[in-house]
């Protein structure tokens, strides 16, 4: 039994904004972490929060 499927829209309230896009980077890049470590490939992603600010990551022998 799996969770149910989330409804894709704006999330109006600045808090709780903040706060899934916290909680979703940290997935994202737990899942950039795992698929360059197992697939043995580079992945970089690059992710701007809506105030600006820049957070990267880069998996493999390469470093951004």
């Amino acid at each position: 039994m799996g969770r149910g499927k989330v409804e894709m829209r704006h999330i109006e309230d600045k808090s709780t904004r903040q706060v899934t896009f916290s909680k979703r980077k940290g997935g994202l890049f737990k899942k950039a972490r795992e698929l360059s470590v197992l697939c043995d490939v580079e992945v970089a992603l690059i992710v701007f929060s809506a105030g600006g600010k820049l957070y990267e990551f880069s998996g493999g022998e390469r470093n951004l």
